[in-house]
């Protein structure tokens, strides 16, 4: 146990007093906390059940006050939720389906309280009045947020021809200058086995749809002007992927980061891994199982300001900073509709500590690569890999071309797209071979190129 006397009581951060735990039930759900969102000298803790309201009770809002002391709030009601927003123009909080003043004083949306919401946007023609409301089955509405009058724009399962109700997980929006950005992080074994394609990333600029990526996608966020990026979060079965706009260019690039675990791998299991500012002008990326550091800012259109924390267990649903402390709510124990015989209690907790706490936790390990069992063109290079942070690094290569395959290894030491020839491996006809990185060897990211047309497959091992 780590007591900390400026906390309540504690066990390595987690504060039992603060636990959400949701009803006995039936029904039995799960009790995610889905937003933390500090407001006005208070913490207010929203969670989330497994699907709409009738799937669980106990849930629903709760506040912390500043002496660590949490109330049920009468007006919270039980939904799936994960959407949090600062409506600055009317300083007010978007929470769930509920809007909340200065003085504390909370509404309810009742059109939205059914919908499984799980982000707000900025809107693109209405900013002072209306934000976007994102439901889980595809449901685009704009909300007034004085007057709560709520309109449904889209159904983005028809928009983006993505599955319909308990198949299709949309997961978060995020609105940048003139585009609305949409996830799905859609994910099965059909999809492991490239048998359907139904994840999606898309944006939206007041009047029409483009779809970016058909992979599955978590979290879109950045910090508007400061910076002018966007990130998206995603993955397929070859890496983790962290998806880039630049304003600069106005382009999306897609980078590749390691996956820390693979119990991430279905759309129900990866739950509301997030990108938030925790600290002053930077970000905090939790990304299939590992921290993550992350900078705003694209210099010369590059992403060079990443590097990798720590790896860990927990479900982290969201995070934020409040008197100071880096706060984290999990999604702990779930009863997951009585297939789960040894859970009697839906709940979960919340840490409460230092960011400099994560470098103390699982050191950064991880898998993956540019390519899976991949069409590979000749010559073509591969989306960048990081390398940065982590330390004994191997390759392993492999195709299925009746002829020997040579792979350019290259690398950008420096972490701002200025690449350089490391090694050439060659591998024989349809056949494998690893390459080991010197001990100490590093570079920020690694990318690779095949001599010719071939199915292949680059995996980087960091232990």
């Amino acid at each position: 146990m780590n007591q900390n006397t400026h906390l309540p009581a504690n066990y390595s951060g987690v504060i039992p007093s603060l636990a959400q735990v949701a009803d006995f039930g039936p029904p039995r759900s799960e009790i995610g906390i889905g937003c933390l969102m500090p407001w006005l000298g208070k913490l207010y803790v929203l969670n989330y059940v497994s699907h709409r309201k009738t799937s669980g009770t106990g849930s629903g809002l709760r506040v912390i006050d500043g002496d660590f002391n949490m109330t049920r709030h009468p007006a919270g009601v039980d939904g799936t939720y994960a959407n949090r927003f600062v409506h600055s123009p009317t300083s007010q909080l978007v929470i769930g389906p509920h809007v909340i003043d200065r003085e504390h004083n909370v509404r309810t949306v009742e059109e939205l309280i059914d919908i499984r919401l799980c982000g707000t946007a900025k809107h693109l023609s209405k900013p002072d009045s209306h934000v976007y409301m994102l439901g889980m089955e595809g449901e685009l509405f704009e909300l007034n947020v004085q007057t709560l009058e709520c309109q449904l724009l889209f159904d983005l399962t028809q928009e983006l021809d993505t599955p319909g109700e308990m198949k299709c997980h949309f997961k978060d929006c995020y609105t940048n200058k003139d585009k609305l950005v949409v996830s799905n992080n859609d994910y099965s074994e059909a999809d492991y086995l490239g048998e359907q394609q139904e994840g999606t990333l898309a944006e939206f600029d007041g009047e029409e749809w483009v779809v970016l990526e058909r992979k599955p996608f978590v979290t879109v966020h950045g910090l508007g002007d400061f910076g002018g990026t966007t990130f998206a979060s995603g993955w397929d079965r070859a890496s983790a992927i962290l998806k880039v706009y630049t304003e600069a260019d106005k382009t999306w690039r897609r980078y590749r980061l390691p996956k820390a675990s693979h119990t991430y791998e279905h759309k129900w299991q990866t739950e509301w891994p997030r990108i938030r500012s925790v600290e002053h002008e930077r970000l905090l990326m939790d990304h299939h199982g590992m921290w993550y550091e992350l900078s705003p800012w694209a210099y010369g259109n590059k992403v060079w300001g990443i590097r990798p924390i720590s790896t860990h267990l927990w479900v982290h649903s969201d995070f934020c900073t409040w008197k100071g402390l880096l706060v984290i709510g999990a999604d702990n124990c779930s009863h997951d509709g009585g297939e789960n015989v040894h859970c009697a209690e839906p709940q979960s907790g919340i840490w409460m500590g230092k960011t400099d706490d994560l470098w103390q936790y699982g050191k950064p390990t991880g898998w993956g690569g540019p390519w899976w069992n991949d069409e590979v063109r000749s010559n073509e290079t591969s989306d960048p890999y990081l390398m940065t942070g982590f330390d004994q690094k191997v390759l392993h290569l492999s195709h299925k071309s009746k002829s020997a395959v040579s792979f350019n290894v290259e690398v950008d030491f420096m972490g701002c797209g200025e690449w350089h020839s490391y090694t050439t491996v060659e591998v024989p006809a349809e056949g494998y071979q690893s390459y080991t990185f010197p001990s100490g060897f590093s570079a920020h990211w690694v990318r690779i190129t095949s001599s010719q047309d071939c199915v292949a497959t680059a995996q980087l091992h960091y232990t």
